[in-house]
């Protein structure tokens, strides 16, 4: 759910009551096999009567996305859900033959979970391999050192001064 007007912070549940009865202004809802159509209407009817301006449910089993929007007091169903634009949140929806995905406003497509997964874990991999790139060039140079301080070291063997060289 998206509230404004209220502080961001951890909470259990929502309660209107303690949140100086402000309601969400937008609701998600992720269908579970263990919903019922009956759990379903009565929580649409619940936003209905608390205030909730955008409410959506998304059965990601069918792919179905349906969506309601407050007009007066009523939640109304949104009858073209595909490539719907949230008037609250600015958010564009499209429906795709296997999955919901969500666009900002500049056609940006927000990530799943697991594509943002994917990437914190490329960042990581590719993060650990120049760390790696950098300790093996360190090494390098250290090699590079003790070679040339040997060198200098036979250099003054020879009698010589190997600064003046």
């Amino acid at each position: 759910m998206v509230v404004f007007g209220r502080p961001k912070g951890r909470r259990g549940s929502y309660k209107q009551w303690e949140e100086d009865n402000i309601a969400p202004q937008v609701v998600f809802e992720i269908l579970s096999p263990s919903n019922s159509l009956e759990e379903m209407e009565r929580k649409l009817l619940f936003y209905q009567r608390y205030g909730v301006e955008e409410y959506y449910l998304y059965d990601p089993d069918t792919n179905n996305l349906k969506g309601w929007l407050r007009q007066e007091e009523i939640l109304s169903s949104i009858p073209q859900i595909n490539r719907w634009v949230s008037p609250r949140l600015k958010i564009q929806f499209e429906l795709t033959e296997t999955e919901l995905e969500i666009y900002s406003l500049d056609g940006q497509k927000f990530l799943t979970f697991i594509e943002l997964s994917q990437k914190a874990e490329q960042a990581s991999s590719q993060l650990e391999q120049e760390r790696l790139k950098a300790e093996q060039a360190s090494l390098q140079l250290e090699q590079e050192c003790l070679k040339a301080e040997r060198l200098a070291e036979y250099i003054r063997s020879l009698g010589i001064d190997p600064d003046t060289l």
